[in-house]
């Protein structure tokens, strides 16, 4: 390996960075381009948003079985296979003519180059930094997938807005051709395994698991009752997984994954509020870009400029944050970023309105955004500061799964939040401004049922006061609901911070 390129160069960081990045904003960016899209392939809503979900799926299911990849293909080279593999993708679904078409490019072809391209990116960064230049990498790294997600809505609105739904692929495969043009500057690492240590049986367990697992969270807002079903197998599943791969090495067999890593309480914890993170960051983004558009009735691009402040407090603190741990631990600067992120959706679950202007938002959306970035930033990198070289890329494998079905995790439960802050939003609205009707079931349903048929903003200020207070008072509690929800959520996070252990000097 060249020792320039490894401990002097930034390079290989950006190749990576750029790959994390597009991977991250493939599953954001089409969700205001849906309308147009249907249009453009004449087909429905359900069958595009089916497809968006499938990515997200069949990421998440593949991601196990590339992090043993690595050990066997190489890291480097995996890394290559899987970038190839998505600008193949990305194409097919930029000149899609059909939804069939669309749905092979993107959810299949991109979701498994995705799944084999994520755990490379951090075991690339864990082998070719070490010290202070590996946590400010990780921390690049670890914030870039958040900042994707965040610009997601800015990136698809532009496109669809001024140009087409298509050239948002095509701009990632422009990415895609940087990264192997620059694919010299990236160390290679011998692999460590051959291929007669794949375990098959492990990998289809892992996979069906996962699947079950991804699925039920992707039902979750539509039929609760089948998806906790489907979840519960998911669960069996991975129990299952875990059970054989213990057995698996107990007979001197090398395992797809290593069951002793989650002895690491760092890898443990860590990917805990990997999890918890995302799941809390997509769950709020979703909620407030769902505001400005069905309320506010933003448009696209509209949307994503006022949800900016977000991703500009989630880079400027990610970037400060490694320079931080000079004078504060690892520990600490993450539970700040806990509390901040806690003062955030505080000051949010005040703004939510029927007049409320899109600069309101904005301090609160910073706040929020600025502690995520301290609190991603390290986490990667305090995760695997115990886990030796042999297991790095096992380790990375736990990571991307965990930030994997935390993103998909974010938007399925926020819909259920969301319902449930609805009924809560009638029920206090109804005590409020008509009390002859408390506990008058009959008569909060009507009022759903009439909030459901509401048609735009404009249409709720035409009506007499009654209405516009109770419509308001329905979007106050709903949104306040999902921000407290959120503050919860990150509460959680606090306290798992306390359980890491600092890193060693």
């Amino acid at each position: 390996m060249n020792e320039t390129i490894k401990e002097h160069s930034w390079i290989p960081l950006i190749v990576v960075a750029f790959a994390s990045f597009i991977i991250a904003l493939d599953a954001t960016f089409m969700n205001v381009s849906i309308s147009q899209v249907v249009a453009d392939l004449n087909t429905d809503v359900s069958a595009i948003q089916m497809t968006m979900s499938f990515y997200t799926l069949i990421t998440a299911a593949f991601m196990l079985l590339s992090a043993k990849l690595q050990d066997i293909v190489g890291k480097k080279k995996l890394f290559l296979i899987g970038t190839a593999l998505y600008g193949v993708g990305t194409f097919t679904a930029a000149i899609s003519s059909s939804v069939e078409m669309l749905f092979v490019g993107w959810a299949v072809i991109e979701g498994i180059a995705g799944a084999l391209m994520m755990p490379a990116t951090i075991s690339i960064i864990s082998g070719t930094y070490s010290g202070d230049k590996r946590t400010v990498a990780l921390a690049i790294v670890g914030v870039m997938g958040a900042i994707a997600a965040a610009v997601g809505p800015l990136f698809g609105g532009v496109m669809t807005t001024f140009f087409s739904w298509r050239y948002g692929f095509a701009c990632e495969l422009i990415v895609v051709f940087i990264i192997l043009l620059m694919q010299s500057k990236i160390p290679y690492f011998v692999p460590t395994e051959s291929r007669r240590d794949l375990d098959i049986a492990g990998s289809v367990i892992s996979f069906v698991g996962l699947v079950l697992l991804v699925l039920g969270i992707l039902m979750l807002s539509n039929d609760i009752y089948t998806s906790i079903v489907i979840i519960v197998l998911g669960v069996i599943a991975l129990i299952i997984f875990a059970l054989f791969e213990i057995k698996r090495k107990r007979n001197g067999q090398v395992p797809l994954l290593d069951m002793d890593l989650f002895k690491d309480r760092n890898l443990r914890v860590g990917s805990l509020i990997l999890l918890l993170s995302y799941l809390a960051m997509g769950g709020a983004l979703f909620a407030v870009s769902l505001y400005l558009q069905s309320v506010l009735e933003l448009n696209a691009f509209d949307t994503g400029l006022t949800t900016l402040p977000l991703t500009i407090g989630l880079l400027i603190f990610a970037v400060i944050a490694p320079s931080l741990t000079v004078k504060l631990s690892h520990k600490k600067i993450m539970a700040i970023g806990c509390l901040m992120s806690i003062l955030g959706c505080l000051i949010l679950s005040y703004q939510f309105r029927l007049d409320t202007a899109t600069i309101e938002l904005m301090p609160g959306l910073f706040v929020l955004g600025s502690g995520l970035g301290f609190l991603m930033a390290l986490c990667t990198d305090i995760s695997l500061i115990n886990i030796p070289k042999e297991s790095q890329n096992n380790a990375s494998g736990i990571n991307t799964t965990s930030q994997t079905l935390g993103e998909s995790l974010g938007t399925a439960i926020i819909g259920i939040i969301l319902i449930l802050g609805v009924i809560g939003g009638i029920s206090t609205a109804v005590d409020t401004y008509a009390p002859e009707h408390s506990g008058d079931e009959e008569y909060q349903q009507g009022v759903y049922d009439y909030f459901q048929k509401i048609g735009s903003i404009n249409e709720v200020k035409s009506q007499d006061a009654f209405i516009v207070n109770i419509v308001d008072a329905i979007i106050q509690n709903a949104m306040a609901f999902v921000m407290m929800v959120t503050a919860i959520i990150m509460g959680i996070v606090f306290i798992l911070t306390l359980r890491l252990q600092d890193k060693r000097i």
